[in-house]
C-alpha cells in the first residue's frame, strides 16, 4: 500500500476483511465506476492452508494479478460459449470498516489466474451499492488496462467468447494498467 501510495500521490480507503481467507484489502477510485483494489494478507486472520487469496499465484508480488467485469447475468454468462472457462457463481459478503455488510455474486475463470489474469472474473454487486458510491475521488484515473500474451489471438477469442474486449500484445504474459496520477504523471502497474 505504502509503496502504491507513493508512485500514485494517492493514498487508499481501507476495505475490509475477506474471513477465512486470510485477506484484507483498500480500494482507491480510477474514475466512474472503476477501482483499484489492493489485496494482501490480514494480520488478525491466520494463513489459510491452501495459502493466501488472491496473491497472484507465481506472480513476483506487488503485481497487478488479474481484473474484474462488472454482469448482472452471471448464470446466462457461465451458460454461455465461454462459460467453459468460468467455475461457479458464488455468493460472497463481508462486513465493511463502518460495520455495514456488503453482499455479492461472482464467477472466477476455472484455472486461478490463467493466462497470466488476463482472462478476468465476473462480478454483480447486486443490492450492495457500488464500491465507487462511497469512495473518495483521489484525482488518479485508468488511462488503459490491456493485456499482453504469447498468444494473443488465444486470448482476444477466449475474452470474445466472454463477451469482452482487451488489447492483448503479442509479449510474455501479464496485464499493464496506465494510470494518471493527481500531479498528471503516468504510472504504468
Amino acid at each position: 500500500m505504502r509503496d502504491l501510495e507513493a508512485r500514485l500521490g494517492a493514498r487508499q480507503t481501507p476495505g475490509g476483511s475477506h474471513p477465512g481467507l486470510g485477506t484484507r484489502n483498500s480500494l482507491l477510485r480510477l474514475g466512474g465506476r472503476v477501482y483499484l483494489e489492493v489485496i494482501g494478507p490480514d494480520p488478525e486472520q491466520p494463513a489459510p492452508s491452501g495459502g493466501l487469496w488472491f496473491t497472484g499465484g507465481r506472480a513476483r508480488l506487488p503485481a497487478l494479478v488479474t481484473w474484474a467485469v462488472r454482469s448482472v447475468d452471471l448464470d446466462g454468462l457461465a451458460a454461455g460459449p465461454g462459460g467453459h472457462l468460468l467455475g461457479p457463481v458464488r455468493s460472497m459478503s463481508r462486513i465493511r470498516p463502518g460495520g455495514d455488510r456488503i453482499a455479492w455474486t461472482l464467477t472466477m475463470p476455472r484455472k486461478p489466474f490463467p493466462r497470466q489474469g488476463i482472462i478476468p472474473f465476473f462480478i454483480d454487486w447486486g443490492d450492495t451499492p457500488h464500491p465507487c458510491a462511497e469512495l473518495p475521488d483521489r484525482g488518479v484515473r485508468l488511462v488503459r488496462l490491456s493485456g499482453r500474451h504469447p498468444d494473443p489471438e488465444l486470448v482476444r477469442r477466449e475474452l470474445g467468447r466472454l463477451g469482452v474486449e482487451l488489447e492483448v500484445a503479442a509479449e510474455r504474459a501479464g496485464l499493464v494498467a496506465v494510470l494518471q496520477t493527481p500531479a498528471g504523471d503516468l504510472v504504468t502497474l
